[in-house]
């Protein structure tokens, strides 16, 4: 069971001593210190441990409300993107910013099919923001939307290869481990560290982290591992 999950955290913020901001705390350290016994030499892990369970408040389309906006708020699962099936999950710092938007999610978006054509169902990136944004960077991006077809639960109104998942609470981000404050670098606030990961029905089999660990404040943004082709040359040597 993931630290953040069960008795944990939850018990933690029972306690009327305990608020709400000594309580978050508490959750990050508790998903970095589940994140360090992942680590090893390499920066690349193969591990059996479950994904984290949380909820991703979601916009999909729905073209019967018209207007300029025709969306409405979906709740998706972890369960409903990664059970049963073997998924790239890809996570970074935030949308509209440079490496993300020049090389990480374009990386992806350009070797989809390959991917895909060594043995993955599909390949989400995710962020710590909302799904307006995540949206609206996507588009930027000229990801092509998906318009009509819902078999991808973030779908209709995301996208026809990569799927932008907003983590908009960063209750994923946490429960992983991967949560990171920019605040004197930067000015992000709670972020994700960035990292990449293949999902083997809800089971981690690959993890690639860059640096090897979470950096809080980090003056570096480092991408060596995280990357598409590292990914692919991962899947394709298997």
């Amino acid at each position: 069971m993931p630290l953040s999950q069960g008795a944990n955290v939850p018990s933690v913020r029972r306690h009327d001593h305990v608020d709400e901001k000594m309580a978050i705390e508490i959750e990050i350290l508790l998903g970095q210190a589940r994140a360090r016994v992942l680590i090893n030499t390499q920066c690349a892990y193969k591990v059996e441990h479950s994904i984290e369970l949380v909820t991703f408040k979601c916009r999909v389309r729905d073209d019967s409300i018209g207007g300029e906006n025709p969306f409405t708020w979906k709740d998706v699962k972890t369960e409903d993107i990664c059970k049963g099936k073997r998924v790239i999950i890809f996570a970074l710092p935030g949308a509209f910013t440079p490496t993300c938007s020049s090389t990480h999610l374009p990386g992806y978006e350009k070797h989809y099919d390959a991917i895909k054509a060594a043995g993955v169902d599909e390949i989400y990136c995710l962020s710590v923001n909302d799904a307006f944004v995540m949206r609206q960077w996507g588009l930027k991006q000229g990801c092509e939307e998906e318009t009509k077809d819902a078999s991808n639960p973030l779908n209709p109104g995301n996208f026809k290869k990569v799927k932008l998942l907003p983590d908009g609470a960063c209750l994923f981000t946490r429960g992983m481990g991967m949560s990171c404050t920019w605040d004197s670098e930067r000015g992000f606030g709670e972020r994700s560290w960035r990292y990449s990961m293949v999902v083997n029905d809800m089971k981690i089999e690959k993890l690639f982290i860059e640096g090897g660990a979470v950096v809080q404040n980090s003056g570096p943004d480092p991408f060596e591992v995280s990357d598409a082709d590292t990914m692919l040359k991962y899947l394709t040597s298997k």
